[in-house]
């Protein structure tokens, strides 16, 4: 064998680790498929059924990725739950318009294949996708020496849902003096992890031996398509906004129709230990409310009547509570009053 030759290992990529990690995948992905017809993993695409049942199917497609929540994971080397992570914030977008989440696709960009932190994200992925009642049909996985440091990586997802006409969340459902309800967030989610970091590094606090941050920080987004796909289906909402970057009024402004204000009142949200402890920590209200969820992951828009209907659709710890409602005549879409309680 000649050791001058120049290959593609050499350089840094390796065909057969990753075709090893193409093979797990497929592994994982195929179990408990129940009435899937195709076998998509290794092909160069996937194909799906379209649900027959749905009148006038409308499809519904977005993407996002976790941020620099992957740097935490890589602080902690824990990786089992950024794949969670993953799916929730594709998902969480799909059913703010009514979409049943039907398919997900990853995409790993990764320095260099390590097989054990790639299975364990994969693992994540697939346990997003089953609580999510989605398929996860494929994706990508890149390896590219020379563009990520040593041990770094970046993820993304790909997510796909459908939703009848008839049952499409737009705007002009939400009428004057439908409450506003918040339901409680997991935690930070996969939002405003730069601002933490920053903050760690600033204060020179080491996670790994801060038993309440190593828990909090990598505590994965709650996907709340059960719940809120249910409501859905009983017509029980007008509309809804899931609260990722931007916080509370950006999310919330994005919903709400012209001639409407969203009037909330801070002083009913209910935060967790985690949002108390980063704003003892020296940032303000104002950043508070624009960097993070502040412990409202995501938001309802109701009729007043159906408001004990919709409590019960939700387990104890996650159930919706009222922070505002829906006013006319505003120049402001949403209309922030009182002030949150860190204490």
């Amino acid at each position: 064998m000649n050791n001058k030759l120049i290959t593609y290992k050499k350089s840094g990529v390796n065909i057969n680790t990753a075709d090893k990690f193409v093979n797990f995948i497929s592994s994982v992905s195929s179990k408990k498929k129940g009435k899937k017809k195709f076998s998509n993993i290794g092909g160069f695409g996937s194909i799906s059924n379209i649900p027959n049942h749905i009148k006038q199917p409308k499809i519904v497609a977005c993407t996002d990725g976790v941020g620099t929540k992957v740097e935490i994971a890589n602080m902690l080397n824990k990786y089992d739950t950024i794949g969670i992570d993953l799916v929730a914030m594709s998902v969480n977008d799909l059913i703010v318009q009514g979409a049943k989440p039907l398919l997900f696709l990853d995409y790993i960009s990764i320095n260099k294949i390590d097989l054990k932190k790639l299975k364990s994200i994969i693992k994540g992925i697939v346990k997003g996708c089953k609580l999510s009642r989605c398929e996860l049909v494929g994706g990508e996985t890149a390896e590219m020496p020379g563009t990520y440091e040593k041990g770094k990586f970046d993820i993304a997802g790909f997510a796909v849902g459908i939703v009848g006409k008839n049952k499409i969340l737009s705007k002009n459902k939400i009428k004057n003096n439908d409450l506003i309800l918040a339901i409680p967030s997991s935690g930070l989610h996969s939002n405003g992890y730069s601002l933490v970091r920053y903050l760690l590094k600033q204060k020179k606090i080491d996670i790994k031996k801060n038993n309440f941050l190593k828990k909090e920080l990598i505590k994965p987004t709650k996907i709340y398509v059960n719940e809120v796909l249910r409501l859905i289906d009983r017509n029980l909402i007008n509309g809804c906004a899931n609260i990722t970057g931007g916080g509370l009024a950006d999310n919330i402004e994005r919903v709400i129709p012209d001639n409407f204000t969203a009037e909330i009142n801070l002083d009913l949200i209910k935060t967790s230990k985690i949002f108390k402890w980063l704003h003892q920590k020296g940032i303000s209200d104002k950043e508070m409310l624009k960097t993070f969820n502040c412990g409202v992951g995501f938001c309802l828009i109701v009729n007043p009547k159906k408001l004990n209907q919709i409590k019960k659709c939700f387990a104890n710890n996650f159930k919706p509570y009222v922070i505002g409602k829906i006013t006319k005549n505003f120049k402001k879409k949403v209309k922030l009053n009182g002030s949150v309680d860190w204490i």
